[in-house]
């Protein structure tokens, strides 16, 4: 899932951003409410978060140009304004909730997995490939029951593979969604990661989810259909 962190305090935004990336969120980062617009408008988020004093273009402004836009899109705003009225105007405004600075990032986590659950799209929350179960808000994979533990990158290059089941997926699409370059990077890393999922999800398994595709890249088979 991805997020964006609206933010122009650069401490705080790192902060944020490697904590939820430490979570397997995919984060871009805005530091201005101009470029966030845009971003927001662009591009698909699973959630973002706001802060309300922005430069270029503050968050209420901000809210109120892209909520029509992405109405489904959860708005979880932080902000260091203690007054009552502040809060319940960001509500108005199109924010689904807020968060009271300083915070801890438990609680700002929690708070964001409860956002994510509430989405009207709750169907994709959870990818289900065969006998193997992705959950993309509590981040967790089973196959066959049993748990399997994944890193950040495994879990990005695992839910983009079983969201794109059934097609071929080439080696410059991974890095382009799951490493978040626009160029290959001259490296077999994409191979490295395919090879420590496969460890982790086909091992064991005698029927085999991963599949090389020669000369393009790889796919995720539903095991029935590879059977039929």
């Amino acid at each position: 899932m991805r997020i964006l962190v609206v933010e122009d305090d650069a401490p705080l935004a790192s902060f944020l951003s490697k904590g939820l990336e430490a979570e397997h969120y995919a984060v871009d980062v805005a530091p201005d409410g101009e470029e966030a617009r845009w971003l927001a408008t662009e591009c698909e988020y699973d959630l973002m978060l706001l802060d309300l004093n922005l430069p270029k273009l503050d968050g209420i402004s901000l809210l109120r140009v892209i909520r029509p836009k992405r109405p489904s899109l959860p708005v979880l705003v932080l902000t260091g304004r203690s007054r009552i009225e502040d809060r319940v105007h960001a509500l108005d405004s199109g924010a689904d909730d807020c968060l009271l600075k300083p915070f801890s990032f438990t609680e700002l986590s929690a708070r964001v997995r409860a956002l994510m659950r509430r989405r009207p799209v709750a169907a994709e929350l959870v990818l289900q490939v065969g006998d193997l179960e992705l959950n993309r808000v509590e981040r967790t994979v089973r196959r066959a029951g049993k748990r399997i533990e994944l890193t950040s990158k495994e879990f990005g290059l695992l839910e983009y593979l079983v969201r794109n089941a059934g097609h071929r997926i080439t080696r410059n699409m991974i890095v382009e969604h799951v490493w978040n370059l626009s160029f290959d990077t001259g490296t077999n890393v994409v191979d490295v990661y395919i090879n420590y999922l496969r460890k982790k999800v086909d091992e064991g398994f005698s029927q085999k989810l991963i599949h090389t595709v020669r000369g393009v890249g790889y796919e995720v088979r539903n095991p029935s259909d590879v059977m039929a």
